[in-house]
């Protein structure tokens, strides 16, 4: 069976389409004060400004859920808690609903999967006696479904006072997973001095280590505070591939049956694209896969070509008409790496997707996938 590059791209971007489609929707339910730079911290995780889409849609009297079409995430916000102790009473019987409601659905797309509670560095030194009162009461009870809870602790400049509260909370021993000071935008002191943003990229891997494996896709494609989380994501798909079709004592593949490989390779490619939260062009695939997989429905560019690229690379040639398993699964490795050291370039701004579409960019692609190939074989 033969494939076109543009008839590869075709099925790249339906599988992509189709991997988006079932991804599990990721719910997290915000709390803290007024001011407390809930909507910075939000728009500055996510690719999608979800905090600036208006006036969320009314779930409770106290809760309200902010959600976009075709995007997997709900962000459940509630009322400053400095609006009176019968509000916050209110609040917490809500969110508690709203909980064991989700975890009786058995649906994973109902459940609420982690909670942020934010506290100003800027503003507070410690809780006040309700505050804390109140997360005591609010972490005990969910101590049965068992949720986890971050304690944010937002606008966390200078870092040393952000250090000091992270102390004095985890001091507390409320039941949560973790204190995590972030500071989500840069923040300019003065025209001379401007202090970086940290502490999302730990967000999102703390959030890696408690979300259920069938949200971790979800996760890596919603947010956009770490690349290397989103590499890390994309490096277990190629490795999952890889396991998949050329594991331990695959039998040699003959290449005129090599295009039984596209269909996983093509699935692999989907997979990273959907991690990486990415809209990628139909051109860009074409390019890719005319450069790396080919025409012919073989891998590399077709039999001689893949014979001579082997033997360039020293990892050996096409010998009485197969492919090793151990080949087929190098050159499947090195597609894939190449594919998100592409997506890496693009997403840092190195690289356009129109670039690519270039005698220089397609000439980056092989070049890549050259790279990667003689990495994999030492």
């Amino acid at each position: 069976m033969e494939y076109h590059p543009e008839q590869l791209a075709a099925k790249c971007l339906q599988e992509i389409n189709q991997k988006i489609r079932n991804l599990k929707k990721l719910n997290i339910v915000i709390l803290g004060k007024s001011g407390v730079g809930k909507s910075t911290l939000i728009n500055s995780v996510f690719r999608e400004n979800l905090a600036k889409t208006g006036i969320g849609r009314p779930v409770t009297q106290e809760i309200r859920s902010y959600t976009k079409p075709d995007f997997p995430l709900t962000i459940y916000d509630t009322p400053g808690f400095e609006l009176g102790k019968e509000q916050q009473d209110k609040t917490k019987k809500e969110v508690l609903e709203l909980i064991r409601n989700g975890a009786s659905s058995d649906d994973v797309n109902k459940a609420i999967h982690c909670i942020w509670y934010c506290i100003n560095v800027g503003s507070n030194r410690t809780f006040d006696s309700f505050e804390e009162a109140w997360l005591r009461e609010f972490t005990e009870e969910n101590k049965i479904t068992k949720v986890p809870i971050f304690i944010i602790l937002t606008q966390a400049c200078p870092k040393k006072k952000a250090l000091e509260m992270q102390k004095l909370v985890e001091a507390e021993n409320f039941h949560i997973s973790k204190v995590v000071p972030v500071l989500a935008q840069d923040m300019e002191l003065d025209e001379d001095y401007t202090v970086k943003a940290y502490g999302l990229n730990t967000l999102i891997d703390l959030m890696t280590q408690v979300l259920p494996d069938d949200l971790q896709d979800t996760l890596q494609n919603v947010q956009k505070a770490s690349l290397d989380a989103k590499k890390k994501r994309a490096q277990a798909i190629v490795a999952g591939a890889v396991a998949t079709a050329f594991g331990e004592g695959f039998v040699p593949v003959p290449f005129a049956d090599a295009a039984m490989l596209v269909p996983t390779q093509v699935t692999m490619l989907a997979s990273i694209t959907a991690v990486f939260g990415m809209n990628i062009s139909k051109s860009l695939l074409t390019c890719f896969v005319s450069s790396t997989i080919g025409a012919g429905g073989a891998t590399i560019l077709g039999r001689t070509i893949v014979s001579n690229l082997l033997k360039l690379t020293g990892v050996g040639a096409v010998l009485g008409g197969t492919i090793s398993g151990t080949t087929a699964g190098l050159l499947t490795t090195a597609l894939g790496e190449a594919y998100i050291k592409i997506l890496e370039m693009i997403f840092k701004g190195e690289m356009r997707q129109e670039e690519l579409d270039t005698p220089e960019g397609k000439k980056k692609i092989k070049d890549l996938f050259l790279e990667f190939l003689k990495k994999n074989k030492n």
